[in-house]
C-alpha cells in the first residue's frame, strides 16, 4: 500500500467488494484488477460525508478516481462501495 502519509489500521484489511461497486465496474469501464491497482497506488484519503465511510484519491487511465470505502471493525473487512472517476 502506499507508503506516503500514515494509512489508518484498517488499510491493510482483506477487501470486500458489494454488488453495488460491481455494476459500477460494469458502468464505468474498469476491473477488480485497475481497483486493486488503484487502491495500491492511492494518493490519499478523507473522510466521507457518510458517517463511517472514507474517500480515498487514486488515479486509473491519467484520470483522477475517488474509491468510496467504509471499514467493517467487526469483520475486520474493507467494504468498497463504489469507485468513480472525477469530472475535469
Amino acid at each position: 500500500m502506499p507508503e506516503t502519509q500514515d494509512w489508518p489500521e484498517w488499510w491493510h484489511w482483506e477487501l470486500e467488494l458489494t454488488p453495488h461497486v460491481f455494476k459500477r465496474i460494469e458502468d464505468r469501464d474498469f476491473n477488480e484488477v485497475d481497483l486493486r491497482q488503484m487502491l495500491e497506488h492511492a494518493l490519499g484519503y478523507h473522510r466521507d460525508v457518510v458517517d463511517g465511510r472514507w474517500v480515498i484519491e487514486a488515479r486509473h487511465d491519467r484520470q483522477r478516481w475517488e474509491i468510496i470505502l467504509e471499514p467493517d471493525d467487526v469483520d475486520q473487512l474493507l467494504v468498497v462501495v463504489t469507485a468513480y472517476p472525477m469530472i475535469k
